[in-house]
């Protein structure tokens, strides 16, 4: 027995090792952590139970035969975060770039399946050159079986990526099907087709960096929720990021011990400038109804003209969106439309409640916008708000104008409780556009056009520039007072929390894609 012990030891020892400690060097040396140093800080300590760690590949081709690693690239298992049972794969770019063969495929679909039979979350830390080139398709078939397992367990358990190294091809699926992506700065790029083919195909040159860095996903083409300085942070924000979570769709969040105490707010009645065409930080708002230190910003670097994110109020985790009047002046456009959207129907997915803090213009007008079709790219909104069963609450704080009124969770569209802010105006258009239309012809018979659209302007302010007319139809079910709002949106998210909505019978909706 003594032997075989060893002959064990010596194994793991090796299988540790993955590529060997000049591989790890040079992992180092790229300012990256090793798969396993990423397990080690993403887990409780002893926590992480490994699966799979003698596994190595098939192949015989090319030599591969004599180059065979413990573990084939992957480190797979599974472990808890503060206690709560998470499943992992952690891809080891020093064991042949990370490249994915078939046993490195099949190890991560048993991650997976597990973790859907088990009900937990699955986390998975890409560092990869993509398919193993010496397997050809059978390592294409390996992807496919990950791509269909991300699909099953979509809404079902959440799932997030972190992409700390590379990412081409057809990795990059399997991430794009998970619910949240983070990126690490610098190190970590995702594109489906790299800078050489571009340059061949398009002639254009690019650099990795500028094609598919972090900072290009975070701003520009918003595939990456988060991004992070290097992997230690972008490791915490999983953590945290998971906190706000439910193991899966038939539980709720954790939530964290709160004794409601004095909830008024006297600051924010001081946010909303007397002048309605002034900007404000919608995030002020937010930091003030939430708990201290506890809203978490997605996909902060884009679409900056509406806000997602995370945060507890007295304690229970909620998902916030809200118009923010200082990008473009809070208007909806394709990018919000659909950062909007994703995040709507993944709280309704997890049974996280939405708050919806509303000062809307409208719709951004312009052929851009039309071109890009702003018609079913708002209509993913509109029917993620419809589509939702979670607890929805709407709070207007200033501008509620047009279809983009009803779009931001109306009473119209299902909310629970729709309030308002004294200062919200609640009407088809801004009091200058609608006087222009409404009194035309009388402005142009006047003998000062300017005072008297001027006039105009303050009637129809008076008469539809508040939120009184709303509220009297009931589509307002209370005007309340800006240091009153947490206290009621605690009251009022409690007396909600055992909802049930009953829908038809269907397969599924057709979302507008």
């Amino acid at each position: 027995m003594k032997d075989k012990l060893e002959k064990l030891n010596h194994k793991i020892k090796e299988a540790k090792l993955g590529g060997g400690p000049k591989r790890i060097e040079a992992q180092h040396q790229k300012g990256k952590l090793t798969a396993r140093e990423r397990i080690h800080f993403l887990l409780d300590p002893d926590s992480f139970e490994e699966i799979g760690m003698f596994v190595t590949h098939r192949s015989h081709d090319f030599g591969m035969e004599d180059q065979k690693y413990l573990g084939d690239g992957v480190v797979t298992g599974y472990g808890r975060i503060n206690g709560r049972l998470v499943y992992v794969f952690s891809q080891d770019f020093t064991v042949f770039g990370g490249s994915l063969s078939e046993t490195y495929a099949e190890k991560i679909v048993k991650i997976m399946d597990l973790a859907m039979e088990n009900g937990a979350p699955v986390i998975g830390l890409n560092d990869s050159g993509g398919a193993r080139i010496q397997e050809g398709v059978v390592s294409l078939g390996g992807y496919a079986d990950i791509f269909y397992r991300n699909t099953v367990a979509s809404g079902f358990i959440p799932q997030i990526s972190a992409v700390m190294g590379p990412c081409a091809g057809g990795a990059v699926y399997s991430p794009a099907i998970t619910d949240f992506i983070l990126m690490v700065e610098h190190t970590s790029f995702m594109f489906v087709t790299g800078p050489n083919v571009v340059k061949t195909v398009t002639n254009e040159s690019v650099t990795s960096e500028e094609l598919g860095g972090a900072h290009t996903h975070a701003t520009k083409s918003g595939v990456t929720h988060l991004t992070a300085p290097n992997d230690l942070i972008a490791i915490e924000q999983i953590k945290q990021l998971i906190g706000f979570m439910p193991q899966n769709c038939n539980e709720k969040a954790p939530s964290l011990p709160y004794e409601i105490g004095e909830e008024y707010r006297p600051k924010l009645k001081d946010i909303i400038p007397s002048n309605p065409n002034q900007p404000y930080d919608m995030k002020e708002v937010i930091n003030e109804l939430v708990d201290e230190g506890s809203f978490f910003e997605i996909h902060k670097d884009f679409a900056e003209n509406i806000v997602v994110g995370f945060a507890r109020l007295a304690g229970r985790s909620i998902g916030i969106v809200g118009n923010q009047p200082m990008s473009l002046a809070g208007v909806l456009d394709v990018n919000s439309s659909k950062k909007g959207a994703r995040f709507v129907r993944f709280c309704d997915s997890f049974n996280i409640p939405l708050l919806v803090l509303e000062d809307v213009p409208g719709f951004l007008p312009g052929t851009d916008q039309e071109w890009n079709a702003i018609i079913s790219n708002g209509a993913k909104l509109l029917y993620a708000f419809s589509e939702a069963t979670v607890p929805r609450i709407t709070v207007i704080i200033r501008k509620a104008y047009g279809g983009a009124y009803d779009v931001m969770n109306s009473k119209h569209i299902g909310a629970d409780f729709n309030y308002a802010w004294p200062s919200a105006e609640i009407a088809v258009m801004g009091a200058k556009g609608a006087s222009e239309i409404i009194f035309r012809k009388e402005i142009q018979a006047a003998d000062d056009p300017v005072a008297k659209l001027a006039e105009k302007e303050a009637e129809y302010a008076d008469k539809f520039a508040h939120p009184y007319r709303a509220a009297a139809r009931g589509f307002v079910d209370e005007v309340i007072k800006p240091s009153e709002t947490r206290r009621k949106l605690i009251k009022s998210f409690a007396v909600l929390e055992n909802k049930k909505v009953m829908r038809p019978s269907k397969k599924h909706g057709n979302i507008p894609l």
